[in-house]
């Protein structure tokens, strides 16, 4: 695995996740710093409790044991014991001296308590306690063994840490969401922005940057829409005022002799007429249509195109069947499968349209011919506008370029996608794909 997949593993993709992990990781240290304050500080107050003790009750016990005839002393041992010291009367267990700094200002503590009546040596212990040897003035030996408690952690103060931890998380969590779901509302508006740009508006609230950058979102969704209806209404004003000098030229070409130039002067007219309708078409696909989506049966629709072209005596081929009713643009989907079929048409004789249902309950229509088939170079560059396979420039047969980007268009209006792909044995395959 390389690096930089190692780092995308490690570190979260989405700015709520980093969110998180970061204050996450923030308040569990911050979580395990105060505990060790705690700690600390509850070793201090013991160490601190536990060296007065010795200083006030050292001396009066041995004092009181010294007293004490020889052979009551054992009596008195399970009285003057305590929680982490006791009494013993033997030379106790010899070795090192302690190191530990805590031990050494016990036996300090001990020393300075019997004020140098009876001579102290201290030996360390297995387990962090340490003994301190005397004897007494009958020359008796007396051992303290001192055995420093452990600080013990109380059940509700672990329970404590973790309720406060959970209660920081949950309001971790909920700010966090807060703030990045105006983020994430923000980017599916952008997402869903279509080529008809009729996504809604985004809800200009939470903070301040985040609330300025859905205003923003939303003017430049608007200034897009009106460049757009701008860019249409100019293609239909040229389209108007070009069908005066195209009808005179027409009237023109008709009171000529029949001859050959005639000809390719009626051809060029129809080429102009039709090329300026396709362009007017184009960036009506732009805007996205005003067709209010009904629920229809495709495979009616279907047939009644099969039908349509069987009349202008081509054959379609329709294989499988959508099953179910679609909810969609009925007017936008013909024109989409209507410039499919006839680019289909156009470079191939046969002609087949397979319906299916998708496991993902999408439907999808493949516009299937055995034409030439299209270079995999240029695949993608097809669906541009105005671009064409054909080098001739014969609007016979390469067309005006814009059928595949209107087709293309009009899909993305209907929230579907639309591929091209060669078949194999050859030819060309659209495949249609509409949300159910």
């Amino acid at each position: 695995m390389s690096g930089r997949a190692r780092k995308r593993l490690a570190w979260p993709r989405t700015l709520f996740a980093r969110l998180m992990v970061i204050l996450l990781v923030g308040l569990v240290l911050a979580q395990s710093l105060s505990y060790s304050l705690v700690m600390m500080e509850r070793k201090n107050v013991a160490d601190r409790l536990m060296l007065g003790n010795l200083e006030r009750d050292v001396a009066s016990s041995v004092a009181m044991l010294d007293m004490l005839p020889a052979d009551q002393r054992a009596a008195w041992l399970e009285r003057v014991r305590r929680d982490n010291y006791s009494y013993r009367l033997d030379a106790g267990t010899p070795g090192e001296p302690p190191r530990a700094p805590m031990a050494r200002r016990a036996v300090d503590t001990i020393a300075e308590a019997l004020q140098g009546r009876y001579p102290v040596s201290a030996s360390a212990q297995p387990g962090g306690g340490f003994q301190v040897h005397l004897r007494l003035h009958d020359g008796n030996p007396l051992t303290i063994d001192v055995q420093p408690k452990r600080s013990l952690v109380s059940p509700w103060l672990l329970a404590m840490l973790a309720a406060q931890l959970a209660l920081l998380v949950a309001c971790a969590w909920l700010a966090v969401r807060v703030v990045t779901r105006p983020l994430s509302q923000l980017a599916s508006a952008a997402e869903n922005l279509g080529p008809d740009l009729k996504a809604q508006r985004v809800p200009e609230t939470g903070p301040t940057e985040v609330a300025h950058a859905a205003a923003a979102f939303n003017a430049m969704q608007a200034r897009i829409a009106g460049y757009l209806d701008e860019r249409v209404q100019i293609l239909a004003a040229i389209s108007h005022d070009l069908q005066t000098p195209i009808t005179r030229m027409r009237l023109r070409v008709d009171l000529m002799e029949a001859s050959p130039t005639q000809q390719k002067l009626y051809q060029d007219l129809r080429e102009m007429e039709h090329l300026v309708r396709e362009g007017v078409a184009y960036a009506r696909t732009l805007q996205g249509g005003t067709e209010t989506p009904a629920r229809i049966d495709p495979d009616a629709l279907l047939d009644s195109l099969a039908g349509d072209y069987l009349d202008a005596g081509h054959t379609i081929a329709i294989e499988g069947q959508a099953g179910a009713p679609l909810l969609t643009r009925p007017q936008a989907l013909r024109r989409i499968l209507t410039n499919l079929i006839d680019n289909a048409l156009k470079f191939g004789a046969e002609v087949t349209l397979a319906v299916a249902r998708q496991d993902d309950g999408w439907l999808q229509i493949a516009v299937q011919d055995r034409g030439p088939g299209i270079p995999e170079a240029e695949l993608e560059r097809v669906m541009q506008p105005y671009y064409r396979v054909e080098t001739s420039r014969n609007r016979g047969t390469g067309g005006t370029g814009l059928g595949l980007a209107i087709a293309q268009q009009l899909t993305q209006a209907l929230g579907g996608t639309l591929q091209l792909a060669n078949r194999e044995g050859g030819g060309l395959q659209a495949t249609l794909r509409l949300p159910a």
